[in-house]
């Protein structure tokens, strides 16, 4: 997780530092709107992510905190994940992004 002298001083920037780039703004539209997640099922909805790119930017969601990655001990074993409470806090921000995409594909 970054320490607070790592983050921008300015709060939006913070927020495009840790949410910012379209892989994890769709990994979290993902857990947000589908709920938990397999690694296999990400590639599904993202179709164009590559594995390394998926695997990197779910670690990043996890060590700042955005995701929780739960592995079960199974054969073989099964990883899921999750939001935590300070991911779920985003959901304001992808509702609003969602009815904003709405309103401007309706005008074209």
């Amino acid at each position: 997780m970054l320490t607070r002298e790592e983050l921008p001083e300015c709060p939006v920037a913070t927020t495009v530092q840790l949410i910012g780039n379209k892989w994890k703004l769709l990994i979290i539209r993902n857990l947000i709107f589908n709920g938990a997640q397999r690694f296999s099922d990400f590639p599904k909805t993202i179709p164009a992510i590559s594995k390394k790119v998926l695997t990197d930017n779910l670690r990043a969601l996890e060590n700042d905190g955005i995701i929780n990655r739960q592995v079960y001990a199974e054969v073989p074993p099964r990883v899921e994940y999750t939001l935590t409470e300070l991911g779920q806090s985003l959901k304001p921000i992808l509702d609003a992004m969602l009815d904003w995409g709405t309103e401007y594909k309706s005008k074209l």
